[in-house]
């Protein structure tokens, strides 16, 4: 259930949706409120002009609709600048411009304007119309003030996306996302223990689609263990792609409730997304460094602030102590292991591809041999700092086989050499 909710709210409709309902009722209620006041004889209400059956529908009539005629050209921009970013950055980002909350209440006040407007328009009346004369005063004035906070908006979404296509917003929102994974699945140890790997006889519950794990709802899982005195061992954890194949190992009671609990509490989807993936966190600045590396792009100044983003959570993971795999229940027993990555599996997935795109490029270079550095500085425990090490080596050997200049070679080396020699003191 939590994924789906994150997914909604990451949605271009989700919002519209919630506020053009809401749009309606409002719109519903006022000329309500409006036939009340005719009813009483309170129509000439303080700052509140009296206005004609045709005044009334043609201001609503231009509200619905330039607001609509605003709306549409204002998305078409931001799909163009989807497009743009997703060739320049990376197609995986597209989805942090969709699960921005400020673009998707920009179209919610736009598309809930017209719907509100349309529904008031309907309850405009003359004499040519067979009824009495109404106009809803009250709603129509409400509609006015929509108009004007819709200007107020169209000015801040022009501003906003100006600012959130620059490179600095991107990294910023992805370094974000990081952290706050990082702290998810390493730094919140409450309710976790040690793991034991269930038995190899352990009954294999299958999944009953094809796609990414993108969430595994663990205290579902827990409970749906506990009631059957079980322990299940997550075999395809976020971020791994299934198609029928194990999600995970029950180890117990034989229960049809627990597999159905198992299927339910993982959720699939098209693409991965950093909820519980904490490499694909990772791998999204990766990316943005790599891709700025390319020939076609060439902006190491790019895949530098890249680097530096990422040094706010391997910082932090590195720091942190060896993830706790096990979940407990209530009493302490051991009812779920997930397969959390360790820290050492994000290092590697980062320096492996700084040896492969970086090493041409001097300013990207210096940007991950501070990475390293800044690691080493948090790093206490022996198989972090032993891993970054072996993976400091390999780049020292990897950049000696390119030959660079020697203007270019002494520095890197001399770094590289520097906390390599740290490294070796444990």
């Amino acid at each position: 259930m939590r994924a789906r909710w994150a997914s909604a709210r990451e949605s271009f409709w989700f919002l519209p949706t919630a506020l053009g309902v809401s749009a309606m009722v409002l719109a519903q209620l006022l000329v309500a409120f409006d036939r009340l006041l005719v009813s009483k004889g309170l129509t000439d209400l303080p700052l509140l002009d009296q206005l004609s059956a045709s005044g009334g529908r043609a201001i609503l009539t231009a509200i619905a609709g330039s607001v609509l005629t605003v709306a549409a050209t204002s998305f078409s921009i931001t799909i163009s600048v989807m497009a743009t970013t997703s060739s320049a950055y990376g197609p995986r980002l597209v989805r942090n411009f969709m699960a921005d909350r400020a673009n998707q209440l920009v179209l919610a006040v736009f598309t809930s304007t017209f719907l509100y407007s349309l529904v008031v328009l309907l309850s405009v009346r003359d004499q040519q119309d067979g009824d009495s004369a109404f106009v809803p005063t009250v709603a129509v004035h409400v509609a006015v003030i929509l108009a004007v906070l819709n200007v107020a908006f169209l000015v801040f979404f022009i501003h906003h996306i100006a600012l959130s296509v620059q490179v600095t917003t991107l990294q910023t929102s992805v370094r974000n996302e990081l952290v706050r994974v990082v702290g998810q699945v390493y730094e919140d140890t409450e309710g976790r223990g040690a793991a034991v790997p269930s038995a190899e006889d352990g009954r294999v519950v299958e999944s009953d689609g094809a796609g990414y794990v993108q969430y595994v709802d663990v205290a579902a899982l827990r409970r749906a263990a506990k009631s059957a005195d079980s322990v299940v061992t997550v075999l395809a954890g976020p971020g791994d792609h299934v198609a029928g194949e194990p999600l995970a190992r029950v180890v117990g009671v034989a229960d049809d409730d627990v597999d159905s609990a198992v299927r339910g509490a993982v959720t699939l989807g098209s693409a991965r997304t950093p909820t519980q993936d904490v490499r694909f966190a990772v791998q999204q600045l990766t990316e943005m460094a790599v891709r700025a590396l390319s020939p076609g792009t060439n902006d190491p100044y790019t895949a530098a602030s890249a680097f530096d983003g990422l040094a706010a959570g391997l910082c932090r993971a590195v720091q942190a102590a060896p993830v706790a795999r096990g979940c407990l229940d209530d009493e302490g027993e051991l009812r779920v292991v997930m397969p959390w990555p360790g820290v050492e599996l994000l290092i590697d997935d980062v320096l492996v591809a700084v040896r492969t795109y970086a090493l041409g490029s001097p300013v990207a270079l210096h940007a991950a041999i501070g990475l390293v550095e800044r690691m080493e500085d948090c790093a206490e425990r022996v198989t972090v700092r032993s891993v970054l090490s072996e993976q400091v080596r390999e780049l020292r050997g990897a950049y000696d086989a390119t030959e660079p200049l020697d203007a270019d070679a002494q520095p890197v080396r001399a770094r590289l050499d520097a906390v390599s020699a740290k490294l070796a003191v444990v």
